[in-house]
């Protein structure tokens, strides 16, 4: 059995489709059926079932790619073990991360990770907590940094910190500009939760997850958010409170990371206080190799010296 077609099968069961497997495996779509097929052939079973919404397992194919998983992590921490005893750890990690954190930790987490392990590879990318989740599930990502998660059959997830959250708006110049939005004031005072319900919100459309913390919290005292405009990324909704198109609620670190951070005003939240929680997030199908274990003892570490939790 070619481990490459293994590793090829294990990727079209796990997606559900020849045409994202090739595009996560980078190989060309044709050669990966071809392959796929060939390792049919050699197993005289139909492993997937083709259909136009793509491809599913067969109960032969559920069986190997039980078995194709174990395989192929045992391949990994054969390849990890063969590198200790060179003095180092090998193989790739893949980790996603939320824009605002990715801007804090991108540098740092890869200056170290070059440092502690060169025979290693790093792939960071930036999404939002749905969206990495799926590609923690199918096999993209090996590790998350999520907002708000919580474990699943699929997922295993450590909490890491936790952000307070502020009301975002524009700060005014000494004139205090008509037309725009609210003065506020020179040392801002904290602020109800029920009192941001009142203001109009520049905020993430939903399954974002300061979106869900925020519509939730305000359910648990009786209000609701008012929406002003629904925008998905912190540069453009920061960019709509500077216009004066309304406020946001945002963690300190999206402020201090962005272009401009002096063009706003933070204000506390309370009653009750606004808390996003980060955590680590891993897939529960896959046990991790000690590349991904050294990796996330490093991505903790980093975290909780770098990421502003007062």
């Amino acid at each position: 059995m070619d481990l490459k077609q293994l590793e090829y099968f294990v990727r079209v069961a796990e997606l559900g489709s020849f045409t994202r497997a090739s595009i996560a495996l980078n190989v060309a779509q044709p050669a990966l059926s071809r392959q796929v097929r060939l390792l049919e052939v050699e197993l005289r079973q139909n492993l997937l079932t083709r259909n136009g919404r793509g491809a599913t397992p067969t109960e032969a194919g559920k069986l190997l790619l039980e078995h194709g998983r174990g395989i192929l992590h045992q391949v990994e921490r054969a390849r990890e073990e063969l590198g200790r005893v060179r003095g180092s750890l090998a193989g790739r990690v893949a980790i996603g991360m939320p824009p605002s954190v990715a801007k804090v930790l991108t540098v740092p987490l890869s200056r170290e990770f070059r440092s502690r392990m060169p025979e290693a590879s790093l792939s960071i990318s930036e999404g939002l907590s749905v969206s990495m989740l799926e590609s923690l599930t199918s096999g993209r990502l090996d590790i998350a940094l999520l907002y708000n998660a919580s474990s699943s059959a699929y997922t295993e997830v450590t909490p890491l910190l936790e952000e307070d959250l502020f009301l975002v708006q524009k700060r005014e110049d000494k004139a205090g500009k008509a037309g725009k939005a609210a003065k506020a004031p020179k040392a801002p005072g904290s602020i109800t939760l029920r009192d941001v319900a009142a203001l109009p919100l520049v905020i993430p459309s939903r399954p974002n997850a300061i979106r869900m913390l925020v519509e939730t919290d305000m359910a648990n005292i009786g209000c609701r958010p008012n929406i002003a405009l629904e925008i998905d990324g912190v540069p453009a909704i920061l960019d709509l409170v500077a216009d004066g198109a309304g406020n946001a609620v945002l963690s300190r670190n999206a402020i201090a990371t962005s272009n401009t951070p002096e063009a706003f005003v933070l204000r506390p939240i309370i009653a009750p206080r606004l808390r996003s929680k980060l955590s680590i997030a891993v897939s529960s199908l896959r046990p991790a190799t000690l590349t991904q274990k050294a990796m996330l003892a490093l991505i903790t570490q980093t975290a909780r010296a770098l990421l502003v939790t007062r």
